[in-house]
């Protein structure tokens, strides 16, 4: 006989209790302790960035959520590295339970306008990016194709990498004047 027993169930359960006076009668009462599954707590799809972008993590399953590392559920932030974070959701009965969720940040690519040119007045020239898979330029310039610069004009490139991350550089093109 116990008198103030500590019971952990599995499942719910119906507990009975007989309790004896000094004169020997006894009753009994009853108790049931309700056991509340785990929420089923999402932390979202895995995402990728790239460096310096911004990334929005939002839990589900449960009514309330916290986050490691300084995530606030719902809102933009900029992380700093491939980081795995988790979300620890509590459900309307308390009950809490956990998920993961990877950010991947993406570096960005190294951009190459390409070395300085000069071309007489009147001359073409063609400029050449690297380091992305997809280039525009501004002024009008298309990647690789020839054109005659009016005057002296830095041009900047736009790259793109596989992962759509982007990165800038530029390159002088000196329009030197006929004799």
């Amino acid at each position: 006989d116990i008198s103030n027993p500590i019971a952990s169930p599995a499942q719910t359960t119906t507990y009975t209790v007989t309790g004896t006076a000094a004169s020997g009668c006894q009753n009994t009462d009853q108790v049931t302790v309700t056991v509340n599954a785990l929420p089923t707590i999402d932390a979202g799809s895995p995402q990728s960035v790239c460096a310096g972008g911004q990334v929005t993590l939002n839990g589900s399953g449960g009514v309330s959520y916290t986050w490691n590392n300084g995530v606030t559920n719902g809102v933009a932030f900029t992380p700093a590295s491939t980081t795995t974070y988790t979300v620890t959701g509590t459900d309307g009965n308390g009950c809490q339970n956990t998920d993961q969720v990877t950010v991947t940040v993406n570096l960005l690519p190294s951009i190459d306008a390409g070395t300085p040119q000069s071309v007489c007045a009147g001359g073409q020239v063609t400029l050449n990016g690297s380091g992305g898979v997809s280039y525009t330029w501004n002024n009008g310039v298309t990647n690789g194709v020839a054109f005659t610069p009016a005057s002296t004009t830095t041009y900047t490139i736009t790259g793109t990498d596989g992962n759509g991350c982007q990165n800038t550089d530029q390159v002088t093109v000196t329009v030197n004047a006929l004799p």
